[in-house]
C-alpha cells in the first residue's frame, strides 16, 4: 500500500482546479475578526477535501494546508481507533449575555473554550465571559481560554491569577513565542493551570521546539496547517505531550480531516475542537459535521451542489483562490 504521506496517484495543476469550489460561507457570529469564511473544497477520488488557510497567510505558509488537502483526497489515511470524537463548545469574544446562545449551538458538549484577549475588549471582559460559561456549564464543565497569543509574560500571569478561580483545564497560547511561554510557565506553575501551545506548533518552522524547551502541557494541532493526518501524528508522536485536535473554522470537509487525525491518536485525553461546524451559518453538505450529545461523527463528508452553488464566493475572490492554488502548488 502507498504510505498516507505520498498521494499514490499525485493530482497536477490543471487537475487541481477542474475539482476545485471555491466557497464564501457567512458566520453566525464574528469570529478572528470575519463574519465570512472563505475555502476551497475539492471533490477528490478518494473523499472531499478542502484547502483553506486564512487569507492573510503567505504562500509559504498556505502549502502546507495544499498539502495536506491533497494527502487526504488522493491518499489513504492512517487507520481509526475509534467512530466518534468528543469536541468542545467554542465561544468567540462574545458579550457575557450572548454565551446562552452560542452554547446552545453545542448540545451535550461538557467543554467550553472561550476567546479571551481579545485586542478590542479588556480583561474584565474576559472575566465576564468566562464567568457566564462556568455558572451555564456548572462546576462539573471544562474550561479552557484561548488568547491566540494577544497577552505578554505579565499581561498573561495577571489574566490568569483573575481566571484561575473558574477551575481552568489550560490557557491556550496565552503568549507568542516559545520563551514566552517557558517564562510564563515558570511563573505560574504554583496555580496549577497547564499551558497548551497552537501558534507555537502550527505555525512554527519548527513544530518541536515548544516540546522540547518545555513550553507547553499540551500541543493543540490542527490537520490542515500540519501538512495532513500522517504528518500531525508523527509530530504528535515526536513530542510525548498530550495533545487535543481543533479546527480552523473550517467547512465540515475540513472537520472531517480533524476528527481523522483525532480518531487515529493512541490516546485522546481532552475533548477537541472539532465543534465549529455550529458557527458556520451555512456549509457546503446537507449533512454537517454538527455536535449531536458532545460529539461528531468519523467520516467522510458528501459536497452538495446545490450548496456550492448557493455560497459559491465572487468571481474575484474564485479567481483569487484559483490563483492562490497555482502558486502554492509548486512550492510543495
Amino acid at each position: 500500500m502507498t504510505s498516507p504521506t505520498e498521494p499514490a496517484t499525485k493530482p497536477d495543476l490543471d487537475e487541481l482546479l477542474e475539482r476545485a469550489a471555491v466557497v464564501s460561507l457567512p458566520l453566525t457570529t464574528r469570529f478572528r475578526g470575519i463574519t465570512v469564511r472563505e475555502a476551497v473544497v475539492f471533490d477528490a477520488p478518494l473523499r472531499a477535501t478542502e484547502f483553506s488557510p486564512f487569507v492573510e497567510y503567505g504562500d509559504e505558509e498556505a502549502a502546507a494546508w495544499l498539502r495536506a488537502a491533497i494527502d487526504f483526497g488522493w491518499s489513504d489515511q492512517p487507520e481509526s481507533r475509534r467512530h466518534s470524537i468528543r469536541v468542545n463548545a467554542t465561544v468567540p469574544a462574545v458579550p457575557a449575555a450572548d454565551v446562552v446562545g452560542v452554547l446552545a449551538r453545542f448540545p451535550g458538549c461538557r467543554t467550553a473554550k472561550v476567546k479571551v484577549a481579545e485586542p478590542s475588549q479588556t480583561r474584565a471582559d474576559d472575566v465576564e465571559r468566562v464567568a457566564e460559561v462556568r455558572r451555564l456549564l456548572g462546576p462539573a464543565g471544562r474550561i479552557r481560554v484561548d488568547a491566540n497569543g494577544g497577552w505578554n509574560v505579565d499581561e498573561a500571569e495577571h489574566a490568569i491569577r483573575e481566571l484561575a478561580p473558574f477551575d481552568l483545564e489550560y490557557v491556550e497560547q496565552p503568549c507568542a513565542s516559545v520563551e514566552e511561554l517557558v517564562e510564563l510557565r515558570r511563573r505560574i506553575h504554583w496555580m496549577d493551570v497547564p499551558i497548551a501551545a497552537d501558534e507555537s506548533v502550527r505555525k512554527a518552522e519548527d513544530p518541536l521546539a515548544v516540546a522540547r524547551a518545555g513550553a507547553a502541557d499540551v500541543l493543540v494541532v490542527k490537520a490542515q496547517p500540519l501538512g495532513g493526518v500522517a504528518r500531525a501524528l508523527g509530530i504528535l508522536e515526536a513530542s510525548g505531550l498530550p495533545v487535543v485536535v481543533s479546527s480552523a473554522l473550517d467547512t465540515s470537509v475540513g472537520l472531517s480531516m480533524g476528527a481523522r487525525l483525532a480518531a487515529a491518536v493512541p490516546e485522546l485525553e481532552f475533548d477537541c475542537g472539532l465543534g465549529t461546524a455550529a458557527l458556520l451559518a451555512a456549509d457546503v453538505t446537507d449533512d454537517p459535521l454538527l455536535p449531536v450529545d458532545g460529539e461528531i461523527p468519523v467520516r467522510d463528508v458528501t459536497l452538495s451542489p446545490e450548496m456550492l452553488e448557493r455560497y459559491a464566493a465572487s468571481p474575484e475572490r474564485t479567481a483569487w483562490w484559483r490563483e492562490r492554488i497555482t502558486r502554492t502548488l509548486p512550492l510543495l
